[in-house]
């Protein structure tokens, strides 16, 4: 009888095991989230703002989540390899940092997410401003990256767009009147 249950218990643990590994192996393990918005000012003027990751704490809306979270940063903001870094209590916004990888003058701003709270994660963000109209610019803001499996099961669970694309809105409009005030 004992050998029977064991039988089972084995089984079943194996059956479990080879569950997981077939479902880690069918998820996806890269992720994307984008949202835009229309901001009434000049191409020049809206990506010579974004381009400073300063200016985030203005209108990024994890600041406002933690206003009191310890803000550092490494570099020239507004060049390549400027890195701003945060440390906050707060699990909504964690601690990591963000660095300036790329700039296409006008046009694209690239940088790498890496946060070291709640969670270890890189991520690959990106701003990007097209013109609409001699004073209408369209911008656009989302992040990119991968988790490898068997984590990338935590996606199925975890919709990263809807996890962080209302963050992303409330940003991008916060973002907007900031640079549509007279």
């Amino acid at each position: 009888m004992i050998k029977k249950i064991l039988i089972a218990v084995v089984l079943f643990a194996f059956v479990m095991i080879i569950g997981i590994a077939v479902a880690a192996y069918v998820s996806p393990t890269d992720f994307k989230v984008e949202r835009s918005i229309a901001v009434n000012k000049p191409k020049a003027d809206v990506f010579n703002y974004i381009k400073y990751l300063k200016n985030q704490n203005e209108w990024g809306p994890w600041y406002k989540k933690d206003s009191n979270m310890t803000l550092g940063s490494r570099g020239t903001d507004g060049t390549v390899g400027y890195v701003a870094t945060w440390d906050s209590k707060s699990d909504d916004v964690g601690a990591g940092e963000q660095e300036i990888k790329k700039i296409t003058e006008g046009d694209r701003l690239d940088t790498e997410l890496r946060f070291s709270r709640p969670f270890e994660s890189k991520s690959d963000a990106y701003m990007i401003t097209e013109a609409v109209g001699g004073n209408q610019t369209n911008v656009r803001w989302g992040f990119s990256g991968s988790m490898p499996r068997p984590l990338n099961l935590m996606m199925v669970m975890m919709d990263m767009d809807k996890a962080v694309g209302k963050d992303f809105e409330d940003g991008l409009n916060n973002l907007k009147t900031i640079l549509e005030k007279p």
